[in-house]
Formats: structure tokens, C-alpha cells, sequence
């Protein structure tokens, strides 16, 4: 009986990790997706990150409405609901290219965010429970490290498609209606081959829903809500931690192809830097690998506050650097970034005096960092360069560090998640 209760949640597992491949894989093609816009309709670097404002700040207003759906339908439906409405944002994609409108490309990124927001409010929980307490840290880290491989893949397949031809062939003459309208074809086609494949994971989930609804906890109450974790001073730390790491990551992962195609770095093509720029990606996907075992062996804040220091100190040298060695400090920050966000959150979940659902609810929240930052960081590569803008993501790191010596001092409250504090 136990043995079949044991597959039975291996299953699970298996089908939830499959949603952290999918948002990884979505979330990274807004990467190449930055330059394409920018090109296309001659946007400053601000402007163009308002991709990721758009994205990221589904985050902040879809996580109440989204726990609630949470809290009534059950995880299974709550999840199958977020990737029709994905499917959807996807499929509107084109009629924004097709009427050549900037703020409905923003549109369709924001409602395939909101279904991405309420995958992570499913997910993450259900990752850190499918299993034994005390192993809650290797779980979440090995799931974010398939979300990590859809991250490598994605920016390199969509800088082949959305980098080439198009206004990207025009060797810097004047673009044209048909060369515009050749790009925004590119968009349309990367964003309805992610519809297909949200269409067979939907039915993939779908047919796994028994399996995941038997192994899921209890659906939270729908009064125990992100109100009751802003009560929580632990609940407010670890979201401010989040928001300041997705902020971070977001705001190197946005700007890094335009910066390793600049003359003072690697001076490549927009679509060469976009290929290049999946060994950030690989670094964080490298790096959840490797840290879902350290996680067994070291303490989960030692090893998050050895990261972030070590991601501020590239960030310093980027922005004080050039040419290779630049290159390669802003490509390794990925490799730092890879344990924050799983660590972040379990050590959140165990300090939180607030519900584990409520508390998650309130750090999905968070991810709206993901809109602020980048947004910051435009600001400041507008006004004095994309070396500049690496400051900000350099203060963030500090921020995170300190966030984890403080996590290292304070108890594990009375029903808080386990996680990695006995085994560590």
C-alpha cells in the first residue's frame, strides 16, 4: 500500500514539474523578444521593457484573485484553468501583429502571465508537499531546474526565430512595411508553436488530474488568504527577497542579448548574442542540479548567502568591465541565481508564522519584481549605458544576502515547513 501511495506521488511530481519546463520555456522568450519589439517599432530601452512590465505584473495583480481560484476549484482545475488561459494570450498574439499594436503584444504577454501566475501558486506548493517534509528543498530545486532547461532552450530557439530576417536583415538601412511585417510574422509563429505545445501539455495534465488531485493536500480555505501572511513579518522578508531576485534575474536575462551584441563587448549579432545568451540559463539550470544535492549537505542559508554575494561581486565587475571577461562575469550571474528563488521560498515557508498556502500566495506576489526592476534598470541604460544599468541588480544581490545571514539567525516556527533545517 505504501509502495503504490509512493508511485502514486512520484506521478504527481512528474506532471507538476512538467508546468516548471512550461513557464521557463515562456518566460525566456521574452528575452529575444526584447530586441525583436525594440527593432520593430523603434523603442528605447524603457520601452521596450515594458514586455516584462506587462508580463511580470500579472504577478502582482492576478496572485489574490488566483489563490482564490485556487482555494475553490482544487489545484488539478485551478492548473488546467491557467493553461487554457495561456492557450488563449498565446492565440492573441497574432492579432496583435496583425494590427501592428505594441500595447496589444503587452496585452497578450499579461494574460499569458496571469495563467502563469496561477500555475505558480499551484505548483510551487505542491512541489515542496509531494513527498517527505525534510526533503521539501530538493524537490522544489529539482523541479525549478526543468524550469531551468525550458529557460536554456527557449531563448536560443527564439533568438534563431524572432533575430533573423526581417528588420534584422536590413544591414542598417531604413525598415520597411515588408521586412516590418517579416518579423512580426516571426512572433507570430514562435508564440502559436507555444500554443501547440500548451495544448498537449493540457492534455497531458488533464489525463494525470486523477493521479495529482489524490496526492495533493487539501485545497487552503478561501479565507486563509495573502491578507493574513502580510501579518507575518517572515512572509514580508522572504517577498521582498523574491522580488528583489526575480527583479534582478529579469532585469541581466532582458538586457543581456543587446549588451554582448554592443562594439565594447563580444560585438555579435542581435541573434548570435540571443544564442549566447542561453548560458545564462544553463548556468542557473546547471547550477539547480548541482544545488539540489549541496541543499542536502549545507545549510540552505549559507549557500544562499554565498550566491548572492557572489552574484553582486559580477555584477560589479560588469559594470566596471568590458569586452570577454564582462561577458563572462554577466553569463555567470546566471549560475549564482540558480538556487535563490527554490531556497527563498522554502526558507520563507519555515519561518512564516502565517499558513504555508497564504504565505505562498503572498511570495508568488512577489514576482511582480519581475515588472519593477527591469523597468529601473531601462531607465538607467538610457541614461548612461547598459554597464550602468548592471548597478541594479548588483544592490538587489546585497539586499538577498543579508535577507539570508538573517534567515540563518531565526527559528523555524511551529508548523512551518521543515524543509532542509534537520538535515542540514
Amino acid at each position: 500500500m505504501e509502495a503504490k501511495s509512493n508511485n502514486t506521488l512520484r506521478h504527481a511530481f512528474i506532471a507538476v514539474t512538467t508546468l516548471f519546463f512550461a513557464w521557463g520555456f515562456i518566460t525566456a522568450m521574452i528575452d529575444p523578444l526584447i530586441p525583436s519589439v525594440r527593432a520593430i517599432f523603434s523603442l528605447s530601452y524603457t520601452q521596450s521593457m515594458l514586455t516584462q512590465f506587462a508580463f511580470f505584473m500579472s504577478y502582482g495583480i492576478v496572485s489574490l484573485p488566483g489563490a482564490a481560484l485556487v482555494a475553490r476549484a482544487g489545484y488539478g482545475r485551478s492548473i488546467l484553468i491557467a493553461l487554457v488561459g495561456m492557450i488563449v494570450g498565446c492565440l492573441f498574439m497574432p492579432v496583435a501583429t496583425y494590427l501592428q499594436r505594441y500595447e496589444l503584444v503587452l496585452l497578450a504577454l499579461f494574460v499569458i502571465g496571469s495563467g502563469i501566475t496561477v500555475l505558480q501558486l499551484a505548483a510551487n506548493p505542491l512541489a515542496a508537499v509531494l513527498g517527505a517534509p525534510e526533503r521539501s528543498h530538493y524537490r522544489l530545486t529539482l523541479s525549478q531546474s526543468f524550469n531551468s532547461l525550458g529557460t536554456v532552450i527557449s531563448p536560443y530557439l527564439g533568438s534563431m526565430l524572432l533575430l533573423r530576417g526581417g528588420v534584422f536583415a536590413s544591414n542598417g538601412a531604413a525598415v520597411d512595411e515588408a521586412s516590418r511585417a517579416a518579423s512580426l510574422h516571426n512572433i507570430d509563429t514562435g508564440f502559436l508553436s507555444i500554443a501547440a505545445m500548451l495544448v498537449l501539455l493540457l492534455v497531458f495534465i488533464w489525463r494525470s488530474s486523477a493521479r495529482l488531485n489524490s496526492s495533493a493536500p487539501p485545497p487552503a480555505p478561501a479565507h486563509d488568504s495573502v491578507l493574513h501572511a502580510l501579518q507575518s513579518r517572515w512572509a514580508l522578508l522572504g517577498a521582498a527577497a523574491i522580488f528583489l531576485y526575480v527583479g534582478a534575474e529579469v532585469s541581466i536575462g532582458s538586457t543581456l542579448i543587446n549588451f554582448l551584441h554592443q562594439p565594447d563587448m563580444l560585438n555579435v549579432s542581435l541573434d548570435r548574442a540571443g544564442q549566447i545568451t542561453a548560458v545564462y540559463w544553463l548556468g542557473a539550470m546547471i547550477g539547480r542540479f548541482v544545488g539540489s544535492v549541496l541543499l542536502t549537505r549545507i545549510r540552505a542559508t549559507l549557500l544562499l548567502t554565498m550566491a548572492a554575494a557572489i552574484a553582486a561581486i559580477l555584477c560589479l565587475c560588469v559594470n566596471q568591465g568590458a569586452g570577454l571577461a564582462a561577458a563572462v562575469c554577466a553569463l555567470a550571474v546566471g549560475l549564482c541565481n540558480s538556487i535563490m528563488f527554490p531556497t527563498i521560498f522554502t526558507l520563507t515557508l519555515e519561518r512564516s508564522s502565517a499558513s504555508a498556502a497564504g504565505t505562498s500566495g503572498l511570495l508568488c506576489m512577489a514576482i511582480i519584481g519581475g515588472a519593477i526592476l527591469p523597468q529601473l534598470a531601462g531607465r538607467v541604460a538610457d541614461a548612461a549605458g547598459l554597464h550602468a544599468a548592471y548597478l541594479v541588480p548588483m544592490a538587489a544581490y546585497i539586499a538577498i544576502s543579508v535577507f539570508a545571514l538573517s534567515a540563518a539567525k531565526a527559528r523555524v516556527v511551529a508548523g512551518g515547513q521543515p524543509a532542509g533545517s534537520v538535515a542540514h
